[in-house]
């Protein structure tokens, strides 16, 4: 999944190169909100898991193509490094508590829409983005890895102020989110031996931040 869009993401940017007015790279620097989550799966056996994903620092940065004065085009990755103290109970594993560590990747396709002042030093957009979130889960109380991919979609809204014609200042609102319905939402291995607990709860991450903007043609 994760190489099918890539692939296809990148066909799109070329597809698009040759109608381009502008080629942008953008590096993000963010402030991430921490987010709760539960799943009450098994009632009945009182299986269910409860957490929270840590605020933090999320970076990241993407090559944007815009086609014309109003739409641009972009390909972007974005990266946080966290933590997610869950407590959970499942198959004789009554109410454990874990610290998990967890690194958090979006690659996503996010066309934007501009809304450009009179004076020309000004832009506004609006954006939304699709892609898939890639977590990485470590489990310090018995050393297991694991990982998943699932589907990702977001919103974002700023603006961009040029100090000059190539380089601009970027402020920007932004939230991400895992797509619940598509084979289970975000994944927690929290036993051991194989044992793990895969069940729906979506994570929302609002985020505020920014960065910077380079014209590179």
């Amino acid at each position: 999944m994760k190489k099918l869009f890539c692939v296809l993401a990148i066909l799109c940017l070329f597809s698009l190169e040759g109608f381009s007015q502008d080629v942008r790279l953008n590096v993000y620097g963010s402030y991430v909100f921490a987010d709760k989550f539960d799943s009450y799966w098994d009632v009945g056996n009182n299986y269910y898991y409860e957490g929270r994903i840590e605020d933090g620092f999320q970076w990241g940065g993407g090559i944007e193509y815009v086609v014309n004065d109003m739409i641009g085009v972009e390909v972007l990755y974005l990266r946080q490094d966290t933590n997610s103290p869950t407590r959970y109970s499942y198959s004789g594993f009554v109410d454990r508590r874990t610290n998990f560590d967890l690194g958090i990747n979006y690659i996503l396709v996010a066309p934007s829409r501009y809304f450009k002042a009179p004076s020309g030093n000004l832009e506004g957009f609006f954006g939304v983005m699709a892609g898939v979130v890639i977590a990485d889960l470590y489990n310090p109380d018995n050393g297991n890895e694991n990982n998943a991919t699932k589907m990702a979609w977001g919103v974002k809204g700023g603006g961009i102020m040029w100090g000059s014609e190539r380089v601009g200042l970027k402020v920007q609102a932004q939230l991400l989110s895992a797509v619940q319905s598509v084979g289970g939402g975000f994944y927690f291995g929290t036993g051991g031996a194989g044992a793990g607990v895969n069940s729906y709860s979506s994570i929302y991450q609002f985020s505020l931040g920014g960065g910077l903007v380079f014209k590179l043609n």
